[in-house]
């Protein structure tokens, strides 16, 4: 199909190259959206909404509002708009959206990108389908009863007479919008993109290079700039000796950039920034700078020595965040189980490291910037140029990975700073060392599970501490335990069919900029719950898989009533969206269905399991792995998901085969580690990713659903981690409760 991935210029003329004819057609807009490519579609103000127009050359044009890094929401999106719309896949232009309120949000993060909009999305297909049957009907002076939309065409039931949306689109546009609300949505039966898979949109330009990322972006007197940021959150420069990086050919300009006080927020981290007229002389300038820093609260950080604190705490009294039932005193030896997990800091490793380029004049600032929030960008940088939001214009590149990290656009900041301060476009470009150094890290945490058992070494009462450096510390000063939106994030809500539960969290300092990273905090829930259960299984000589099922308990909607937190349930109605027993044992039923058929463990090979509930979706996964020698080897992986209502099949695949390797690179492999406040990796080779050897074979499976749909691109992440450590313990008998295993053994 027709793609439309030049973000870069979009303007009046080219939105209307894309329609074929300046006359006009269809264009729903939104009342004075100067920058919106629908609104921009015809010489009158759009009237309706912002996500569908149609050309009198019947392309229809579908505005993807999200930012795209991989997971196929610039597929997703106009799939829902075009299966109402009774559109031809083969004449659908996807348009990218720009920055603005309009849209609602656009932040693309936490998997809710079709669960937050698919229903928005078919409403906004379906009142361009009512608008041409109704101009249809008008046309032909027959009831509206009597015509429908099928095929790209607009039919008359009592003839063979057919119009095309092409010839349609002007007279429609004349018409006043219908009530979102009376707009009948097709039956679930008639879909015919819905539930199908579609090969992204962008494809082709990827695997030809054409696709524009923010590193491709190119402007006329653009220059560049590499910034040597604070080793250590919160140091400032003291002295800078920069005679010889100045004499370096290209070098333009060197700027000192102030260090910002009290909470990190999004705001850039200060520093020295090289401009040069080229990428390589910015930064080959940077490397020869001379500079001493000042110190920091953060100079003594030791992230050995924090974790050591951290084992300490949740082995003691905490913060009650969760209770079910009386508190249990009596844990006497014979009768309980207890470990502690731990988790590294983290990074998000994508391939494409920030990127944004900023081009500020009298009139505003325009962005091109590899974003996941285009709205936060535009905030942010009007509020450190002192101009208004609607003078910011952000135009959404593709993105090469995002994984959370693209969420805080301080990149975007630092670009617009230094454009305002030349008077010229300026790219900052960060490198791998500086996302690795500088960026915002998954936390460092602790758990501790604790499990009184009965005679029949069934579990009865449970105890559990988590520790670690809140988000929320990012944005205020002073914060010391997480945040109940982080413990709701598979610490409180995993719904164990228990009498006596009691979940506590204890105090974290945080000692660098702590941010989400794909699955947040299910990471290292997901990886002590599913480690755990697993050693009560094998207390209690059960398969794991049953001893998931003991804990569940019944089939039943779980409301965590009488334990004493309100949760949050990632934002969602608990009548959409509710904590259902039922889907987890059905999940474990389709894992059980699947490892029945699946190779079975010989010498030295384990497989492990473990299931998970985030973003309100099920996952269950199971590993398998061989251990000779001590060197590690992952030979299968299987995921099962249940994502209710799925919109591309072949997407949801796809975004749990990479949730595998994430997830096991950051089992295997995944350590920031800091040193005297410093983090000591810098690049792939102490911050590995799985290499292609490494990777398994990779079996996915959906299971069908009519539940509303709910997240697909994080969900898969969060079982990995413990599936694999309890495949290990199944092949060798040790247990590994601290990540990452290349710490003990050889992957």
């Amino acid at each position: 199909m027709t793609t439309f991935t030049a973000v870069e210029n979009i303007s009046r003329r080219n939105v209307l190259k894309l329609f074929g004819a300046v006359g006009g057609g269809l264009a729903l807009g939104g009342t004075s959206l100067a920058w919106s490519p629908m609104a921009l579609a015809q010489d009158k103000q759009a009237l309706m909404n912002l996500f569908v127009a149609i050309g009198e050359d019947n392309k229809v044009y579908l505005t993807c509002h999200r930012s795209e890094m991989g997971q196929g929401i610039r597929t997703g999106i106009p799939q829902v708009l075009a299966d109402e719309l009774e559109a031809d896949w083969g004449n659908v232009v996807v348009v990218q959206g720009l920055a603005d309120k309009r849209y609602g949000s656009q932040n693309t993060d936490g998997s809710r990108s079709i669960r937050k909009h698919y229903q928005r999305m078919r409403q906004m297909g379906a009142t361009a389908r009512t608008m041409l049957e109704q101009a249809a009907a008008q046309q032909w002076n027959v009831p509206v009863t009597e015509v429908f939309a099928k095929a790209h065409k607009v039919h008359h039931k009592d003839s063979n007479k057919t119009l095309s949306y092409g010839d349609l689109a002007l007279a429609a546009s004349k018409l006043a919008m219908p009530d979102l609300e009376t707009v009948k949505l097709k039956p679930e039966s008639e879909f015919i993109h819905i539930g199908k898979s579609h090969t992204i949109v962008d494809m082709d330009a990827m695997l030809t290079g054409k696709a524009k990322y923010g590193y491709d972006i190119k402007l006329d007197g653009m220059l560049y700039a590499s910034i040597t940021r604070p080793p250590v959150l919160g140091s400032d420069v003291v002295t800078l000796d920069d005679t010889k990086a100045r004499s370096i050919a290209g070098v333009v300009d060197i700027i000192t950039l102030p260090v910002p006080k009290g909470a990190p927020l999004f705001q850039p981290l200060g520093g020295v920034a090289v401009i040069a007229t080229n990428s390589w002389s910015a930064i080959e300038a940077r490397k020869a700078l001379k500079i001493t820093w000042s110190e920091s609260i953060n100079d003594s950080h030791d992230s050995d020595e924090y974790l050591k604190g951290l084992v300490e705490r949740v082995n003691q009294p905490g913060k009650i965040v969760r209770q079910l039932g009386a508190t249990v005193n009596d844990w006497p030896a014979e009768n309980m189980v207890k470990a502690v997990y731990t988790v590294p800091y983290l990074t998000h490793g994508m391939m494409e490291p920030p990127v944004a380029t900023a081009s500020v004049t009298k009139d505003g600032c325009e962005l091109w910037a590899s974003s996941q929030t285009p709205q936060s960008t535009q905030q942010n940088v009007a509020g450190a140029l002192g101009l208004k939001e609607e003078q910011v214009k952000v135009n959404v590149t593709l993105l090469g990975g995002g994984f959370g990290r693209k969420s805080k656009p301080d990149f975007s900041v630092e670009a617009a700073i230094l454009s305002q301060r030349l008077n010229k476009p300026v790219k900052v470009c960060w490198s791998r060392e500086d996302e690795i150094q500088n960026g915002y890290y998954h936390a460092i945490s602790a758990q501790m599970y604790q499990a009184k058992v009965d005679d029949n070494k069934l579990p009865t009462a449970l105890l559990t501490r988590t520790g670690f450096p809140a988000i929320s510390s990012t944005f205020a000063e002073g914060v010391e335990y997480p945040s109940d939106g982080e413990l709701d994030l598979g610490f409180r809500d995993v719904p164990l069919a228990l009498e006596h539960i009691q979940l506590e969290a204890v105090k974290a300092t945080a000692h660098t900029r702590i941010g989400w990273m794909r699955s947040v905090c299910n990471i290292q829930h997901a990886f002590g719950m599913g480690s755990f259960v697993d050693e009560l299984a094998v207390n209690a000589n059960k398969p794991c898989i049953d001893m998931w099922r003991q804990l569940l308990g019944k089939p039943r909607i779980e409301n965590f009533e009488n334990n004493h937190f309100k949760y949050a349930n990632y934002g969602e109605e608990f009548a959409d969206h509710p904590v259902d027993v039922a889907r987890y044992l059905k999940v474990l039923d389709a894992l059980e269905a699947a490892l029945a058929k699946a190779p079975k463990a010989t010498k030295n090979q384990g497989w492990g399991m473990a299931v998970h509930r985030s973003f309100v979706s099920y996952v269950a996964v199971a590993t398998l792995v061989e251990v000779v020698d001590n060197q590690l080897k992952v030979i299968k992986s299987i995921a099962v998901m249940d994502a209710g209502t799925v919109v591309n099949p072949d997407r949801v695949h796809s975004q749990l085969e990479g949730a595998v390797i994430f997830g096991l690179s950051l089992a295997m492999m995944g350590d920031i580690s800091f040193k005297n406040g410093k983090v000591v990796q810098s690049n792939f080779h102490d911050y590995p990713q799985l290499r292609l050897p490494q990777c398994p074979d990779i079996e996915t499976h959906i299971v069908s659903s009519t539940a509303k749909p709910a997240g697909v691109g994080e969900p898969g992440v969060p079982p990995v981690a413990p599936s694999l450590t309890n495949a290990i313990f199944a092949a060798t008998g040790k247990r590994y409760r601290d990540l990452p295993l290349n710490k003990v053994l050889a992957v």
